[in-house]
């Protein structure tokens, strides 16, 4: 059975984007992208948001060719375009790269997906993670918390149907304030 971890950016008052989808606040120092980098070789499927996607799919199949890309982003671009993903979306008609798309019940896929054999699997974008969060499907939460307070936007977490118990697992301070906290649920 594979695991499945939630892990994003988030301001310290619990947003992943400021109003207006502003994520400027959430760009990671060369010390952080290292360690998404070294999650990200662990992963062996990328679950995606239609939002998240669209971010994601603009910016990193071609980064590793831009010529001010650093040596970091040019690695994290490779790992992504090699990692196979799941896009959830009911209004995109296709995706591209190594990623195939499902326009059905979230939920049932991600449940399916789960019981095979293989890798971790991380989810991104706010509410494909609330879907999962509320089945009770996240084995692990990554909370990247940034020193910023942006007042309001995409929260982190989403409203719950009962509580969700956590452990504490590991905690991380980067040099520019940023924290990992990382969690596991008590099922």
């Amino acid at each position: 059975m594979r695991k499945l971890i939630y892990a994003m950016n988030a301001s310290l008052d619990g947003y992943i984007a400021a109003p207006g989808d502003d994520i400027g606040w959430s760009f990671p120092s060369v010390e952080l992208h290292q360690w998404f980098n070294d999650r990200a070789r662990e992963i062996g499927l990328s679950l995606y948001g239609r939002k998240l996607w669209e971010l994601m799919n603009a910016h990193w199949p071609t980064a590793d060719q831009q010529p001010d890309a650093d040596p970091v982003e040019v690695e994290f671009a490779r790992i992504w375009q090699k990692t196979p993903k799941v896009v959830f979306s009911r209004t995109l008609e296709e995706v591209s790269g190594n990623a195939r798309l499902v326009t059905g019940d979230a939920v049932a896929e991600i449940s399916r997906l789960k019981a095979e054999d293989g890798a971790s699997m991380e989810i991104g974008g706010a509410h494909l993670a609330g879907a999962a969060m509320r089945a009770g499907l996240i084995d692990e939460y990554q909370v990247v918390t940034h020193p910023v307070l942006v007042g309001g936007g995409t929260p982190f977490f989403s409203a719950l149907d009962s509580w969700v118990n956590l452990r504490l697992v590991e905690t991380k301070t980067f040099g520019d304030g940023v924290t990992m906290s990382h969690y596991e649920s008590r099922h």
